[in-house]
């Protein structure tokens, strides 16, 4: 599996918060889910998303934004609207004492004015275990990519669909919303150039691309730089400088990396032994693993599962 389908394994839209707003301004709505992911996705007008650390990014038709939590964030018509009369919305439907449930605002068409001028699709996503921490650590605090027009009136149409609570409108949303999360984190990733993640890089480059691959597809194989250079078929000192002005790091140390990130994954996610873990990101033992998850991340194995826990 590739590095973003794995990372985004561990995040999902099942069941999630999916509204279709359409607003006449002036308007506030208050993102108070927690949810490591939020999309906003506007068909037509727009606003201005307002961050906990004072950064604000305007948003117009056609814009998809992703913004990373979990910390409350607003979207408003425009920052004045604070000063001034204006209608509130809020949502906060997986927090521990919700007054909601996802199956309370999944697909509705909410609003103060059906014909008003902004219309939105809003998700929250879930997130299942720690992998997806990783990617999240990849991104910034807000992100966004404008779309073709065709794409925004397809999805206006699919989240009308929704709202009549057809038979697999739920599901519809659903697989609707990681579509759009994947096409957007992709098309982000592609502009984002020398900011996207170092493996997202790594990946576009034609000579590090086939050892990359090779090594996320057989992460328990016992990797050495003369195998992954043989992977990309060139030599091991050219693959090593190549590696190292792109990744930012040699390339064990990436490996380790990744590998202690998946070790993290699996113990806090699961109840392989130890042992086991150890097998699957490359260890020939649970000894040897030990001692590089300790001297990576500063404790065992078996206290860090205890802590996770």
């Amino acid at each position: 599996m590739d590095p973003l389908s794995s990372l985004l394994s561990g995040i999902r839209a099942e069941g999630s918060v999916v509204s279709h707003a359409v607003l006449e301004a002036p308007w506030t709505i208050r993102f108070a889910d927690g949810a490591p992911l939020t999309m906003v996705s506007v068909l037509r007008g727009g606003g201005t998303l307002l961050l906990p650390d004072g950064t604000q990014q305007a948003v117009g038709a056609g814009d998809t934004a992703i913004v990373r939590g979990p910390d409350p964030f607003h979207l408003v018509d425009r920052p004045t609207s604070f000063d001034r009369p204006h209608v509130e919305y809020e949502i906060a439907c997986f927090t521990a004492d919700a007054a909601c449930t996802a199956q309370d605002l999944g697909g509705i068409r909410w609003g103060n004015d059906p014909d008003g001028a902004t219309a939105l699709i809003v998700g929250a996503y879930r997130a299942s275990g720690h992998r997806h921490e990783r990617l999240l650590r990849g991104l910034p605090p807000v992100l966004v990519i404008n779309e073709a027009t065709e794409v925004c009136a397809w999805l206006e149409t699919a989240a009308a669909d929704a709202a009549r609570r057809s038979a697999g409108s739920q599901a519809l949303m659903d697989r609707l919303l990681d579509w759009a999360l994947v096409c957007t984190l992709r098309s982000w990733f592609e502009q984002a150039s020398s900011d996207a993640p170092d493996w997202y890089r790594g990946l576009a480059d034609p000579m590090l691309a086939p050892a990359l691959q090779a090594f996320h597809a057989r992460p328990s194989q016992r990797w050495t730089v003369a195998a992954l250079a043989a992977e990309s078929g060139v030599s091991r000192a050219l693959f090593a400088k190549r590696f190292t002005e792109v990744m930012g790091r040699p390339p064990l140390t990436y490996l380790t990396e990744c590998r202690m990130d998946e070790a993290e994954a699996l113990l806090s996610d699961t109840d392989l032994a130890i042992a086991q873990i150890a097998k699957s990101v490359g260890y020939a033992d649970a000894f040897g693993f030990s001692a590089a998850f300790k001297r990576h991340r500063g404790m065992s194995p078996s206290v860090f599962r205890a802590a996770a826990a």
